[in-house]
């Protein structure tokens, strides 16, 4: 069993709601110009699964070859999309007061962060402060895989991406998967938010002292 709070006090999961969020971008410098093209959210509360939002987005700058040939987004599709600033207030609504979930997290927080940075002077930490990785979980809860990339977790919980690559088929994937870690969460003690937002908090202090202590090389491809 995992090192974690034996407690069962706390909300559990059956009544946090979380907000599955993917972004398709022009790249992957969130700070350094790249724009997000596509975003959708997918809401999971109690094991339901509901797509709440999806839109294209123009990025306001040509979107590389090479990133259509990865998405299929090309310039045309975005043409008459909305900017960001249009769908922002939407999207943060739905943000508003849930859990944010992303595979690989900290590359679409950055992404939103930017992009709300550019429309409003609130940071995104204003509209909800908790996050959740299902990248950081699969390495939790699914250690012998030896991948933990969207495809991988995916097929161990037996989920069909339909659209992969795209904001949706992504999102959609993320919400089937977190239903799955967080059933193996319960199935190693941990039965509230609470507990396991304090598990990983505890892992992640580790893993930096482990980082600092002795810096190592990755290629990335756990959250690609």
């Amino acid at each position: 069993m995992i090192d974690a709070p034996s407690s069962h006090d706390g909300t559990p999961f059956a009544e946090v709601s979380f907000l599955v969020v993917d972004v398709e971008t022009t790249g992957i410098s969130a700070w350094a110009g790249d724009r997000v093209t596509e975003v959708a959210a997918v809401v999971v509360k109690g094991g339901a699964v509901s797509e709440v939002f999806s839109s294209l987005v123009n990025p306001g700058r040509p979107i590389p070859s090479f990133i259509t040939g990865l998405t299929g987004i090309n310039d045309a599709m975005v043409r008459d999309a909305p900017r960001f600033g249009e769908i922002a207030g939407e999207l943060a609504w739905h943000m508003a007061d849930r859990v944010f979930v992303a595979h690989n997290a900290r590359f679409d927080w950055n992404f939103l962060s930017a992009e709300f940075n550019r429309v409003v002077s609130a940071p995104l930490q204003s509209i909800t402060d908790q996050q959740l990785c299902t990248v950081r979980l699969a390495r939790r809860f699914l250690s012998h895989l030896p991948r933990r990339n969207l495809d991988a977790v995916a097929h161990h919980y037996g989920v069909e991406i339909n659209g992969r690559h795209r904001a949706m088929g992504d999102a959609r994937a993320t919400a089937h998967v977190l239903v799955g870690l967080l059933r193996d969460a319960e199935k190693n003690g941990l039965y509230t938010w609470e507990a396991l937002d304090e598990v990983m908090a505890r892992r992640t202090s580790r893993a930096r002292k482990r980082r600092t202590a002795l810096p190592r090389t990755t290629d990335g491809r756990e959250g690609a």
